[in-house]
């Protein structure tokens, strides 16, 4: 697979991975990046190869036309985004709602490690951005591309106004 790297963050919607452990979902949020022209950072380090079977099936036939990186860790992301870059930090430990931002082209949505989510530090610098997507049954959490498919769409609904 090859990446691309000269990408421009402020043309699309951003989705990033903060250390995804699972290949199937990463998979899946690839493909979904493709299906709404958004960008893909996956912030090492990876639970998986790029090379994994698993990621290969579930992003099927769509990688060539994937836009991603990946960034070594957290700082080298940050670096890249620079110092204007909104950044929305998705987290169970929080009671904010995804649908209480006004998303726009160029905003970040950043996904922890499926096992963990985000770390502290990294929750506690952007406490003001973290959102979480309401639950009301007895489960801890959602599937990670599950949940990067609802914010994304959200996202999108109102960067495209409604999709139009």
């Amino acid at each position: 697979m090859n990446q691309m790297r000269s990408l421009s963050y402020g043309d699309s919607l951003n989705i990033v991975l903060h250390e995804p452990e699972i290949p199937g979902n990463t998979g899946s949020v690839g493909r979904l990046c493709v299906g709404l022209d958004a960008t893909l950072t996956l912030i090492e380090p990876l639970g998986y190869s790029l090379d994994d079977r698993y990621l290969k099936r579930a992003g099927l036939d769509y990688w060539p036309y994937l836009k991603w990186r990946v960034m070594p860790d957290w700082s080298a992301f940050q670096d890249a985004a620079g110092p204007e870059a909104r950044v929305f930090m998705f987290t169970t430990k929080t009671d904010k709602p995804y649908t209480s931002a006004e998303y726009r082209k160029g905003d970040f949505l950043v996904f922890g490690k499926e096992t963990k989510g985000l770390p502290e530090s990294l929750r506690a610098d952007n406490a003001e951005r973290c959102l979480t997507l309401p639950m009301f049954g007895p489960i801890r959490s959602l599937n990670l591309a599950m949940s990067v498919g609802v914010v994304a769409y959200e996202a999108m609904r109102q960067i495209t106004d409604g999709f139009a």
